[in-house]
């Protein structure tokens, strides 16, 4: 497991460790001087005080004082984690979005913020290996999108094989990079770098298409995906394989 850990950063140090932990779907902890403002189904507001805020990378956010086990405040899985310095304070957001909701933990001070890189013994981590999404897609095109044709997996091109390679009802080519989980901009531009891969091989003028295709992606991915013209498919591997070791991504 590897993890980072900083001492009574600067609220921009903190930032910055923040934003790459939750782009690469670390698991977060931050103790340190905090308000906590809720605003959803209700409102609710804590004064200042010394707080452990956990952040786990299914969307689950946990508020938790020196006293009991349930915390003060939190958010449920699948819940967005956003980062941002906001007069002269550090402030760690997780929305939700249905129902709408959020929860803010402003730090005036942090004194110490650790990121782990988590990898299985959890069933929310290991659902399912990417080849198992593979074989998905190949038996099942429509879970990329109606009248999707797959035609080779591991389509070798300059910038490394292709996960999926096809064709859209339309005849156009495809590139279909699988994730087995929620990822970040790495794999938008791992995509990028496939579809031109793919552009230098096809007749000029060519249109390739790029999808992603992973249960979510972070909101970098999803602007990187938006400047490149490239699409994100929400999809999971097949369920009851929580016992198989995940492949690497």
């Amino acid at each position: 497991m590897t993890a980072t850990t900083l001492h009574e950063p600067a609220h921009r140090e903190a930032l910055w460790e923040l934003e790459s932990a939750f782009d690469r779907g670390d698991l977060v902890t931050l103790f340190g001087t905090c308000t906590v403002e809720y605003d959803g189904r209700a409102a609710s507001s804590l004064g200042p005080g010394a707080r452990l805020l956990v952040l786990k990378p299914d969307g689950s956010a946990l508020v938790h004082t020196d006293e009991g086990r349930t915390p003060v405040n939190w958010q449920p899985p699948g819940s967005e984690h956003r980062a941002a310095v906001r007069d002269g304070r550090l402030r760690v957001r997780s929305v939700r979005t249905s129902p709408a909701e959020t929860l803010d933990v402003w730090f005036s001070a942090v004194d110490q913020l650790a990121a782990y890189g988590v990898t299985g013994g959890r069933s929310v981590e290991v659902v399912g290996s990417e080849a198992d999404l593979k074989e998905r897609v190949v038996a099942d095109p429509g879970l990329v999108e109606p009248g999707f044709e797959p035609l080779a997996t591991e389509r070798e091109s300059d910038a490394g094989p292709i996960d999926v390679f096809g064709r859209d009802a339309e005849g156009r080519p495809v590139v279909v990079e699988l994730k087995r989980r929620r990822v970040g901009p790495d794999a938008a531009g791992q995509l990028a770098r496939y579809v031109s891969a793919v552009e230098r091989e096809e007749p000029d003028g060519t249109a390739v298409r790029g999808i992603l295709l992973a249960p979510s992606i972070t909101d970098r991915a999803r602007d990187l995906l938006a400047e490149e013209g490239l699409e994100h498919v929400a999809a999971d591997p097949p369920e009851g394989t929580a016992d198989r070791p995940a492949a690497d991504e």
